[in-house]
């Protein structure tokens, strides 16, 4: 059976994951959840008991959670795709740094702001608390350091690349879904001008912008129904999922 991912919207890092399966080009399924929608249904427990996106039930029926882990899963079961990898390769060795790096520190930047999102719409740690004015502008100031130091980070990569690590492989989707958090926080709380002071990364998620998979991850966040290329063969819901979960 085809592998069905389970991905979050609004803004889910999951995106990243639908990018990478249309880079692959292999059929593969999807299955939707409202992340602001609460709470989750029950079932969702099957796949992953955290509760979180992205997760990925597998051809053969074993669930895997974490971006980092579903990224590498999908590259090691297409290694004769050019994104593909083979494991103890120096290219392996390399998505994983790469992979390991974004999954954390560029990632974790963002945290603090998230916290302020989900407080906001009145859920996550302080839905029931609030944030008053100079806690929120420690919490603001603290992403917006961060934020830029990994994105000078980044920026400097891109200096005489094209690409993360030189050829396009999944580190470059995943980018793609939380590469443009910068823009999305940008609107809503000025954090600094992306194209001003880091113009290498600015061009470059300009370019992941114009990809038809990145084009057709945003349709399907929209609730549209693209097509893509032909690999993706429509939503699953949980309830059609069941005899394929597992407690």
């Amino acid at each position: 059976m085809e592998p069905v991912l389970f991905y979050g919207v609004p803004q889910g890092c999951s995106f990243g994951s639908i990018v990478a399966l249309e880079w692959l080009g292999k059929p593969y399924r999807l299955c939707r959840m409202e992340m602001m929608e609460q709470p989750w249904d029950a079932r969702f427990a099957k796949v992953n008991p955290r509760f979180k996106t992205p997760a990925l039930l597998t051809e053969d029926d074993e669930m895997l959670s974490e971006s980092l882990a579903i990224l590498l899963h999908a590259a090691s079961r297409n290694p004769e795709h050019p994104l593909g990898v083979r494991h103890g390769s120096a290219e392996a060795d390399r998505l994983h740094q790469m992979l390991s790096y974004l999954v954390s520190d560029f990632f974790a930047a963002f945290n603090p702001l998230w916290v302020l999102y989900d407080g906001a719409a009145g859920i996550g740690p302080l839905a029931d608390k609030g944030v008053d004015a100079s806690h929120q502008e420690l919490l603001l100031t603290v992403a917006r350091t961060d934020i830029a130091e990994q994105c000078a980070y980044l920026d400097g990569l891109l200096a005489d690349r094209q690409w993360l690590l030189g050829e396009r492989s999944v580190a470059d989707a995943y980018l793609t879904g939380v590469g443009r958090w910068v823009a999305y926080h940008n609107r809503n709380y000025g954090l600094f001008d992306l194209e001003g002071a880091y113009q290498n990364l600015a061009g470059y998620l300009r370019r992941l912008d114009d990809d038809p998979a990145v084009q057709f991850a945003r349709a399907i966040e929209r609730g549209e129904q693209p097509t893509g290329k032909g690999h993706f063969k429509g939503h699953v819901s949980l309830r059609e999922l069941e005899s394929r979960l597992v407690a």
